[in-house]
């Protein structure tokens, strides 16, 4: 890395933490949510994804900071790639605090108020239903972000 400019430093590391968040994103969507659905039992499968979700919020959070502070240092971006980029960045952030903050623990205890039976035997699975769509909905609008983030951060 010796005669590396800090400009391409700071530029690299977008890009590292841009495919980072966009691969969590992808990872966990599209492969490893359903695989644990298509082998784990319904409680089980939610328990194991919930986790999951958990800690993508977490790494949404600060790959969310991370971008903010690496966008900002960037010397290489004029000014409209920036103000972009940070809309980017904050449209993410929104997608992931809707889910983190609004969804997922409803959708939890409405897991959790419907017992051992599950929620699909609730009267709360349609209202469930509606809320996992929505989720999902929020989801595949942060994932296709991240993709367009990935490519305006080189």
């Amino acid at each position: 890395m010796t005669g590396m400019s800090a400009r391409s430093r700071v530029s690299g590391a977008r890009l590292l933490v841009a495919a980072f968040w966009g691969g969590a994103l992808w990872v966990l969507g599209y492969i490893a949510a359903p695989a644990v659905f298509s082998t784990a039992s319904g409680t089980m499968a939610g328990d194991i994804v919930g986790a999951f979700l958990h800690r993508l919020a977490w790494i949404s959070f600060v790959c969310a900071a991370l971008m903010l502070v690496l966008v900002r240092l960037s010397g290489d971006l004029d000014g409209a790639r920036r103000r972009f980029l940070n809309l980017l960045v904050l449209a993410m952030l929104a997608c992931a605090l809707v889910m983190y903050v609004g969804l997922q623990p409803a959708m939890a205890a409405m897991r959790e108020a419907a017992g051992p039976a599950g929620i699909r035997a609730s009267p709360e699975w349609t209202r469930f239903a509606i809320m996992h769509g929505v989720s999902q909905l929020f989801h595949l609008i942060e994932s296709v972000l991240a993709a367009v983030l990935l490519l305006k951060s080189r």
